[in-house]
């Protein structure tokens, strides 16, 4: 235990412990009390002095505004002082516009030295700190210039007010102090404002008048005045100039100046003068000079990213345009900066692909921030970005292809005269004989020659313009179409481009490009572009002619060149797929394979409707059917690409004969063949002749996909419902498919109308009269695929565009509805090609963006868009009239219909087995053959029963009845009970 005296001392330690850490927090305290109380007296002393001070400046400008004399400059400079000492923007924001206004005001006056604000510059004691308070003063304007919204009435005024502060003091211009005597001060001065620009520049002059210049002009209606987009404009401009356009100096411009949404255009619009400005110092030069350079063009767009590049790019295309003789003279630097602004536009593009994306107007679709003000200017951009392929562009652009003259012949050929063609043939011949004596009577047709080094600087300027057009295509994917019009809009730009193609390497055209398939250098890939390019535009082209501008007018190419170009387009698609190029296809290598046979497939469809092409032009000797057959037995990729992509290279019987193959093997796999071990099964159905339709639509509808593709046999009954003697081995059936083919075509039924003229079937757009009427069209689709399925022809003629419907052609980006409209309404073609010629005022016509048709003795109006009827057609959009209405006619008013007998045949016909056709030759594959029947092939395949055969008199009778006697009408009508076909 412890003892009293040793508690006592523990006690006595802890008191004086405790006591001890008392005197020490007391200590803290009061050591805070005085730094609190030294920091509340500092504070308000601060403040008294602030007030005092800013107390001190209200009276100084309040004496100022009351009108008494004018103050010094050295009074300015004082209060100034006093103000930026203290100077808090929310706070004294209007104390600072007053500072600004009394320095103006000081400048503006007249033979007073003591009162210019820049005096002070003058004094030996004063230089520096006036120096520096300039500075001050002039960066807080740049601060308030961030902040400003110039939309509102009051926040213009006060840009007004801050733009001057700058424009007054970086530059001697307006010092009333260096007139006369003064004027030896001048270089000191100007030297002096360049150090103030210098200082500005570095705390980031720029940005600031980016901000405001876009906040001004990136809007639906600009707000900046004259005097203020004149004011900012030239401040841009001055640090350039001072620093006799240093590098260092045009980067900040380009990218924060020059990369304005539209800057030239409003420039053009509200100050002109800074324009000329701009093109006195040369500045687009210096421009390209600057941009030409690959590692300073990246920095600059890497800078700007994706959208603002095409601020920039637009900005100097439309300096361009109003600088014909720098393009002139600086071709190859412009052409290489603006295909470098485009694959970095592209690239930006990829990257910034995800989920989250946004459409731009101009780029598509990326993942993008939300710029208002950029998206209100595109219209404006996408204006100047016109320039690229305008007229005056693509004619300094392509001056050395289009200032050559294509080969004139002096003595064109005599065509000797024929005698007229009967009524009944069509005179394709003909007209091609007159269309090739025309084209033979203006210029040379156009082949490959060969001759022209493709290493020539001529070849490899314009290799690097064709680069730059194409690059244009394939990174502004929204305004692709109105690129390639542009590029086709000279008529001769086309041909001679193609004259100079088949100039290239030492023996011209597939050669050459061949080879560039195979070498993967820069070279090659220029080469290939310009093919590209080529074949993007001529398509184009061709798809918005219609036939009169192709065939009689021959508008860019003679028919003949047509011809050769053709043969080009498919041998060379035919080398890539047969030499496997295609299979392994990525990148640009797939671009290119996609613009060729895109131009390659209109120019055939073309052909397929109307002729231009000699007889079997578009086939290649060198594949031979039974070589093809062989790769399709070995499942070949380069075979099936054939069929899939160029299947007319390929005789079209032989295709037929795939087809049959193709449909055996799948009813083979299905089971619907008969072999040793199993039969088919077999669908029986009983049908009354009195109702054979409504007979066969209600027993065959419900039927599976799989009993339709099988064996269904058929049994008449009479109304009596006793069964009509006759077996049904397929023959029955064939007569019962046509009939019911026969009765649902039948116009008087209405669900399919004839064409005017040569009376072809399509769905009527009234057939919705009967009750399940799109079940009825599925049905009749069903029954077509079935006989097409079973190789059973029908006489059923189809239009020309319901054919390219039930193919799928109107999916293609290519397909023209115009083209096609001739084959429903050669009349109403020709009304609407009218409108497209109308010289006049087509407003004159009163036609709106509608069609009135007379259904069952009712008017209906029909708008072909939304509030059509009401949109008058003018020429600016009459183009787009005659498209719309051609669409209409043939594809909205019937689109149910046609989209359920196309559902109904796809049923029974893959859709891949019928593409090897073009819409004639699938209504062969429908119809059959016009042609006369071969009787010794039916000598020959004729098998004989009950005791004849071919030695028999009444045989020979027989034949020889048929082959003396008989009319091929006649001929084809003794074959039909035999064949239960409607032709041979």
């Amino acid at each position: 235990m412890f003892t009293v005296s040793q508690t006592s001392r523990a006690w006595f330690i802890d008191r004086a412990r405790q006591a001890r850490e008392e005197r020490l927090v007391q200590k803290e305290r009061e050591r805070a009390v005085v730094a609190i109380q030294a920091h509340v007296r500092s504070f308000l002393c601060r403040r008294r002095l602030q007030r005092d001070i800013r107390k001190e400046i209200d009276e100084f400008f309040k004496a100022d505004d009351a009108g008494s004399s004018r103050r010094s400059a050295l009074c300015i400079f004082k209060i100034a002082r006093k103000l930026l000492f203290l100077f808090r923007i929310k706070e004294d924001d209007e104390r600072f516009q007053k500072l600004c206004r009394s320095i103006l005001s000081s400048m503006e006056a007249e033979s007073e030295a003591k009162v210019w604000y820049v005096s002070l510059a003058l004094s030996k004691d004063l230089t520096l700190l006036w120096i520096k308070q300039i500075k001050d003063i002039l960066w807080y304007c740049c601060e308030f210039l961030e902040q400003l919204k110039p939309e509102i009435l009051q926040a213009s005024r006060l840009v007004t007010l801050y733009l001057t502060m700058l424009v007054t003091f970086t530059d001697t211009a307006t010092w009333k102090i260096l007139r006369g005597k003064g004027e030896s001060l001048r270089p000191a001065m100007n030297h002096m404002c360049a150090n103030i620009m210098g200082h500005l520049n570095q705390r980031g002059f720029y940005p600031v008048l980016q901000v405001l210049l876009t906040r001004g002009l990136a809007r639906p209606r600009p707000c900046l005045s004259k005097g203020t987009l004149t004011a900012a404009f030239s401040l841009a401009l001055r640090p350039v100039i001072a620093a006799q356009f240093s590098d260092n100096l045009i980067r900040p411009f380009l990218i924060h100046i020059m990369s304005v949404p539209a800057l030239v255009t409003h420039l053009g619009t509200v100050t002109p003068e800074r324009l000329t400005v701009l093109e006195s110092h040369d500045m687009l030069r210096k421009f390209i000079l600057f941009l030409r350079d690959k590692d300073r063009c990246r920095d600059v767009c890497e800078s700007l990213e994706g959208c603002h590049t095409l601020c920039l790019m637009g900005n100097l295309l439309h300096l361009g345009s109003r600088s014909p003789r720098v393009l002139e003279e600086e071709t190859d630097g412009f052409v290489s900066l603006l295909t470098q602004m485009l694959c970095y536009c592209q690239k930006y593009v990829a990257q910034k692909k995800s989920n989250l994306t946004h459409w731009h107007p101009v780029l598509g679709w990326f993942s993008q921030s939300v710029d208002y003000g950029l998206n209100e200017s595109m219209h404006l951009i996408t204006k100047q970005l016109q320039f690229l392929w305008g007229v005056p562009l693509i004619r300094i652009f392509f001056s050395d292809i289009l200032s050559k003259k294509l080969l004139e012949n002096q003595e064109p050929a005599h065509a000797q005269p024929a005698a007229a063609a009967p009524q009944n043939v069509l005179p394709v011949k003909s007209l091609l004989k007159r269309a090739f004596q025309k084209s033979a009577s203006v210029r040379n047709i156009l082949r490959p020659v060969g001759g022209r080094r493709v290493d020539s600087a001529e070849v490899q300027k314009v290799c690097n313009i064709c680069v730059l057009y194409q690059t244009s295509l394939t990174t502004l994917t929204q305004i692709r179409l109105q690129i390639l019009t542009g590029l086709t809009y000279l008529d001769d730009l086309l041909p001679k481009l193609w004259a100079f193609i088949c100039e290239l390497g030492p023996h011209g055209g597939l050669r050459l490009f061949l080879e560039c398939l195979n070498n993967d250098t820069e070279e090659s890939k220029q080469l290939l572009a310009m093919l590209m390019l080529f074949c993007d535009c001529s398509r184009h082209l061709i798809t918005i002619l219609d036939d009169i501008e192709v065939y009689e007018e021959q508008i860019s190419f003679k028919l003949e060149e047509l011809v050769t170009i053709s043969s080009f387009l498919n041998s060379f698609v035919f080398k890539m797929i047969w030499d496997g190029i295609v299979e392994t296809a990525k990148g640009e290598t797939r671009e290119l394979f996609q613009s060729v046979h895109g131009w390659l497939m209109v120019l055939y469809e073309r052909d397929c409707r109307r002729r231009f092409a000699p007889e079997d032009h578009w086939l290649r000797k060198d594949l031979k059917p039974s070589v093809l057959y062989q790769e399709l037995d070995k499942d070949r990729k380069r075979a099936q690409l054939i069929l899939q992509y160029i299947p007319h290279v390929v005789p079209h019987k032989n295709r037929v004969l795939l087809f049959r193959n193709m449909v055996t093997k799948e009813k083979e796999k299905l089971g619907l063949v008969e072999t040793s071990s199993a039969s088919p099964h077999v669908t029986h159905i009983t049908i009354r002749r009195s109702r054979m339709l409504e007979d066969g639509y209600e027993q065959l509808r419900q039927l599976s996909q799989h009993a339709m593709k099988g064996v269904i046999r058929v049994k008449f009954v009479n109304d009596l419902g006793v069964d009509e003697a006759g077996i049904d081995q397929d023959g029955v059936f064939k007569e019962f498919l046509e009939e019911i083919i026969k009765r649902v075509f039948d116009p008087a039924l209405n669900l399919f109308k004839t064409t005017s003229g040569d009376e072809r079937l399509y769905p009527s757009p009234t057939s919705y009269i009967h009750e399940n009427y799109l079940q009825l069209f599925e049905f009749v689709g069903k029954m077509l695929g079935k006989a097409v399925y079973e190789g059973i022809v029908v006489d059923v003629p189809f239009a020309s565009f319901f054919l390219s419907q039930l193919l799928g052609h109107h999916h293609s980006v290519f397909y023209s509805s115009v083209d096609e409209l001739p084959s429903l309404d050669s009349e109403f073609y020709k009304n609407l090609t009218s409108i497209k010629r109308y010289d006049g005022d087509i407003a004159d016509l009163g036609l709106t963006l509608s069609y009135d048709e007379d259904v069952m003795g009712q008017l209906v109006c029909h708008e072909l868009i939304p509030g059509g009827k009401t949109i008058p057609v003018t020429n600016e959009n009459k183009i787009s009239y005659i498209h719309l209405m051609a669409h209409f006619r043939m594809h909205t008013q019937i689109k149910n219909q046609t989209a359920a007998l196309i559902s109904g045949f796809r049923s029974i016909i893959r859709p891949e087995w019928i593409r090897m056709f073009s819409a004639p030759e699938l209504q062969r594959l429908i119809s059959g053959d016009n042609a006369e029947i071969d009787l010794e092939d039916l000598k020959k395949h004729t098998v004989y029963y009950g005791g004849f055969h071919g030695s028999h008199r009444v045989i020979i009778w027989l034949w020889d009845i048929l082959a003396s006697d008989f009319t091929p009408d006649e001929r084809a009508m003794f074959l039909k009970p035999s064949a239960d076909l409607s032709q041979p």
